[in-house]
């Protein structure tokens, strides 16, 4: 076993792979750039070398600095985590030029399986099932064009080099490939150096399974099993699942038994994922990640095992821990991906600082007791962020995967929704309640799973939600009314600032708005003698409050109903989180002096921080509503910008490369 390994990454995967290091006695270096010098990563590290600016192409992807570091500090193996340089061959070609170990499959694999087309020709080769698609090196857009319609459309164009649903687009009809190649080429080329696509026939309602392999320097191999990624945004994976269900057992043997065979092909040694296309009983081969995946511990909440710890001893030239024979799944896990976006918004990228983050309870990195048949954690929280850390546009916005583990499927999802229920993150939007909608939508539920299973259920998935007004209102209420001097708890009347009267009573109005739907809404809070009520959503009752024990924790009683909840305040706006839901409302302070908000007409802005990599007009340009004026790249993703209506562009304000806040007007537009 190594002495010392340096993790060319950062976030939770850094975090994951350095405590699998605690764990075994090994020693971690973690590389961190400006931006990330007080990250998570870099505490959770023994030692942390600086490596560059806040982009990942001045830091994570600087390959020379990487290796620097290692040497630096007497790092025997570099583990790359997965994204930036973990399926890069230069990098894993200067590891072993610099006599480090690249805690990765070799470099010929990487290669084998790295181009789309030359792993689909060697599954071909291997009688592993194809999609049918064109995957040669052709790359003439007319060629492309005449491919495309002779396999009739729908068609799905793919990166060759890519990954994460980056560079990948379907086409549902012939006038429309020409665009969509342009588009994918662009994000292609900015994802991955390589504009290279491939097309494939675009199967309808296919699940996406995939099986995870590892192989030794010895000749052994095995897989651990599948997991159903079909719950996708953008081509990106939203929930995953382990075992994928409803398998029937010949299947899921057949399909584990392709993957090895796949990995055996290239000479595979390490941790890598079989990605397969499914319909019905039928799969196809679709790429190899030849890299630990970020579902990774799904995997390892099912069988006991910690991957990372089987990829520090194959690297190290070990064997196997286990045979084929001796591996088993143990219930059902399920994780689900915690994000800094907006899914109201396309789920667009979020920003800034994490002002409040409370996890459900759990433990971080447990993966059970590597094999042994120990008890396994029911909750586990994989995060590279703190409380009072910043999501910023340098990287991707993940804050945490959430997984849970439970006897059968059935146990996991409910233990899943009560866990997101649980979640509380105040600074950037996050996806915690549409994640939470997904576990309970009755197609996931009952395992109706499919790659399209968010578009088609679209209008019940964004449906306004019914959420507990009233409750809410009264812990709000309860907050503001402590924070204020109050008027229970032995709270002194000289120092409040509500309206006390030494004799009598008195009735206090407070203005909110409603934050998400920007509705004015009061509650009326009335003191009379030893009475108490308040008036909200319509009606008046009874009303006491009380503080709880645990920070921001409040509960009331309002007419018959008692709830409990807790209440984060960030300056006028109350954070509540009750019932298994969160709102937040902005206490109208009359006495602050507050500006109203500016709502400009014929602005187009910036919906998130990113860069201009496409302005399509000039001053002076008539367009019609719904064209495309400016193309955005956000996080290695391209966002169009259209014209909100008809109109003539009198000015564009930002050129191509420009970085650009969000909020930022972008153009003029003037409507007509």
């Amino acid at each position: 076993m190594f002495n010392k390994i340096l993790i060319a990454n950062r976030g939770e995967i850094a975090c994951r792979v350095a405590a699998t290091c605690r764990r075994l006695g090994v020693k971690s270096v973690a590389v961190y750039s400006d931006a990330d010098a007080n990250a998570k990563h870099v505490a959770a590290c023994d030692e942390a070398v600086h490596i560059g600016e806040a982009s990942a192409q001045q830091s994570y992807l600087r390959i020379e600095r990487i290796i620097e570091a290692a040497k630096a500090t007497g790092a025997q193996a570099i583990h790359p985590g997965y994204g930036f340089l973990s399926e890069n061959e230069d990098f894993g070609h200067a590891c072993e030029a610099a006599g480090i170990v690249f805690i990765g499959p070799p470099v010929e694999a990487i290669a084998a399986m790295g181009s789309k087309a030359a792993a689909k020709a060697l599954m071909h080769a291997a009688a592993v099932p194809l999609v049918p698609g064109y995957h040669g090196d052709d790359q003439d857009p007319a060629l492309l064009q005449s491919e495309a319609d002779a396999m009739g459309y729908p068609v799905l164009l793919k990166a060759s080099a890519g990954g994460g649903g980056k560079g990948m687009r379907v086409v549902e009809r012939s006038e429309d490939f020409a665009a969509a190649l342009a588009s994918c080429k662009r994000e292609a080329a900015s994802s991955f150096g390589n504009d290279r696509v491939l097309i494939e026939k675009y199967l309808m309602r296919p699940r996406h399974v995939e099986v995870q392999v590892f192989a030794d320097k010895h000749g052994g191999a095995v897989y651990l099993f599948d997991r159903d990624c079909s719950v996708q945004r953008r081509h990106q994976k939203v929930l995953e699942e382990a075992p994928a269900p409803g398998l029937d057992a010949s299947v899921r043997r057949a399909m584990g038994e392709a993957a090895v065979a796949a990995a055996r092909a290239v000479n595979y040694v390490g941790a890598g994922t079989v990605e397969f296309i499914m319909t019905g009983a039928d799969f196809y081969f679709m790429e190899m990640n030849t890299r630990l995946q970020v579902e990774h511990p799904v995997t390892e909440m099912v069988t006991g095992l910690d991957l990372v710890e089987w990829q520090l001893r194959v690297a190290a030239g070990d064997p196997l821990p286990l045979e084929q024979s001796q591996l088993t799944v143990t219930g059902h896990a399920l994780e689900a991906r915690i994000y800094a976006e907006n899914p109201a918004r396309g789920f667009l990228p979020s920003t800034g600082t994490l002002k409040h983050l409370r996890m459900p309870e759990g433990v971080e990195f447990s993966i059970g007791n590597s094999g042994d048949g120990g008890e396994r954690a029911s909750v586990r929280i994989d995060s590279g962020v703190r409380e009072g850390d910043t999501i910023t546009p340098f990287y991707d916005p993940m804050i945490a995967k959430l997984i849970v583990h439970g006897a059968t499927r059935d146990d996991a999802l409910a233990r899943m929704r009560r866990a997101l229920e649980e979640c509380e993150v105040v600074g950037p939007h996050t996806n915690v309640e549409f994640l939470h909608r997904l576990v309970t939508c009755e197609p996931f539920a009952n395992a109706d799973l499919d790659t399209g299973l968010i578009e088609r259920h679209h209008d019940a998935l964004f449906a306004p939600q019914t959420k507990p007004l009233r409750e809410a209102l009264a812990l709000a209420s309860a907050a503001l009314i402590a924070r204020e001097g109050g008027l229970g708890r032995g709270a002194s009347p000289w120092q409040a600032l509500a309206h006390w009267r030494l004799n009598g009573g008195f009735e206090q109005t407070f203005g909110w708005r409603d934050i998400e739907s920007d509705a004015d809404l009061s509650t009326v809070f009335t003191h009379d003698g030893g009475a108490q009520t308040l008036a909200c959503a319509g009606t008046q009752e009874r009303y006491t409050w009380w503080r709880g024990e645990g920070a921001n924790e409040y509960g009331a009683t309002i007419g018959t109903k008692r709830v409990t909840g807790r209440v984060f305040i960030d300056g006028d706006v109350f954070h509540v989180f009750c019932l298994g839901a969160s709102m937040a409302f902005e206490w109208q302070n009359l006495l602050a002096h507050a500006a109203d908000a500016e709502h400009g007409e014929g602005r187009l802005t910036a919906p998130m921080p990113g860069k201009v990599i496409a302005v399509l007009v000039e001053p002076g340009a008539v367009v019609e509503k719904g064209a495309p004026l400016i193309v955005m790249e956000a996080m290695k993703m391209e966002h169009t910008i259209g014209a909100p209506a008809a109109g003539k562009v009198t000015d564009v304000l930002y050129a191509v490369g420009d970085q650009v806040a969000d909020g930022a007007q972008l153009l003029v537009l003037e409507a007509g």
